[in-house]
């Protein structure tokens, strides 16, 4: 059976992908690992506890990382998942504790006693991979392979006009998650949007059937669809961490992918946190860019209406 860590800022995207692989027959969720990100650390953290609790499904032990960034001050995501995190509706009261080991330490333990066996999917800011892969590179390198949701794909960026949020919070350790030389697949959030979010008989399906793991998945969600409906003037649900997930559990749903060499920018601060996917096609004027070695295969479509059949009788279930 596979072999996951899951690393999140969990906010109410990262609760409905925590659900989906917690209510999943096919993996086994080693450790759930908290970093600072959506909301800060301690709410990272109470919020991932209580979804475990809610699951109806597996229950792994949950280990507290980084409460800030490798190099620059916390930036949240408040303003679009509410100043819990999860909707501000009085949902999260979680009587359920952390470890006391360190997230990196356990990530790294886990690694050790699995070689080439864990699978890594990080819904949020990598500072605690980055911080295992600097602390003890070789272990790390036995990591079977990382998912990452980040990066705005092939579109355009949600925080800035060039950056995704994962990677703007602390785009430094990004690029050393990449360059660790880990196999890895970058869920871009280009792919999230569109047809990918749930829409209004998308939610009512939810809620009408009950189950508490569906209708939590609704309910923390409340703050977002707020959010999309002043943004965009629709009720949805887009649900990036949602969809990386699913890429994870249900590799059908990926219609296209590409090798590509991505690179983080760090420096420029209107770049910050961009990073540029080279896909292999012929460039004008390819210098800084030809020849590279691809170091993450990036998802470029996906079946929208497969990803959402899957997920909804998931959570039904």
């Amino acid at each position: 059976m596979r072999k996951l860590i899951i690393d999140t800022d969990t906010g109410s995207d990262d609760a409905v992908a925590i659900i989906m692989a917690l209510k999943s027959a096919d993996v086994k969720v080693e450790a759930i690992t908290t970093v600072c990100g959506n909301v800060p650390l301690e709410l990272a953290t109470k919020n991932a506890l209580m979804t475990i609790e809610v699951a109806n499904g597996q229950k792994p032990p949950l280990y507290v990382g980084a409460a800030k960034p490798l190099m620059r001050d916390l930036v949240t995501a408040v303003n679009v998942h509410g100043e819990d995190g999860m909707g501000d509706c009085d949902l999260i009261h979680p009587t359920l504790l952390p470890e006391s080991k360190h997230a990196v330490d356990a990530i790294l333990d886990i690694v050790e006693q699995n070689p080439g066996e864990i699978e890594i999917i990080t819904i949020g800011p990598v500072t605690n991979i980055a911080l295992a892969i600097l602390k003890a590179p070789e272990t790390m390198k036995k990591v079977k392979h990382i998912y990452t949701m980040g990066t705005s794909g092939f579109g355009p960026g949600n925080t800035t006009p060039v950056a995704e949020f994962n990677v703007y919070v602390d785009a430094e350790a990004y690029r050393i998650m990449l360059n660790s030389g880990i196999p890895m697949t970058i869920i871009g959030f280009d792919v999230c949007l569109g047809e990918a979010a749930l829409t209004k008989d998308d939610m009512d399906i939810l809620l009408a059937s009950g189950k508490p793991e569906a209708v939590f998945s609704v309910k923390c969600n409340r703050s977002l669809l707020e959010y999309n409906i002043e943004r965009c003037n629709e009720p949805i649900i887009d649900l990036p961490d949602a969809v990386a997930m699913g890429v994870v559990l249900w590799n059908e749903i990926v219609v296209e992918d590409k090798w590509c060499y991505c690179y983080v920018c760090t420096m420029e601060e209107a770049a910050y946190g961009q990073v540029i996917l080279n896909d292999g096609s012929k460039l004008a004027i390819s210098d800084g860019f030809a020849g590279l070695t691809p170091n993450a295969k990036v998802c470029k479509t996906i079946n929208n209406r497969l990803f959402k059949e899957k997920l909804i009788s998931l959570l039904v279930r």
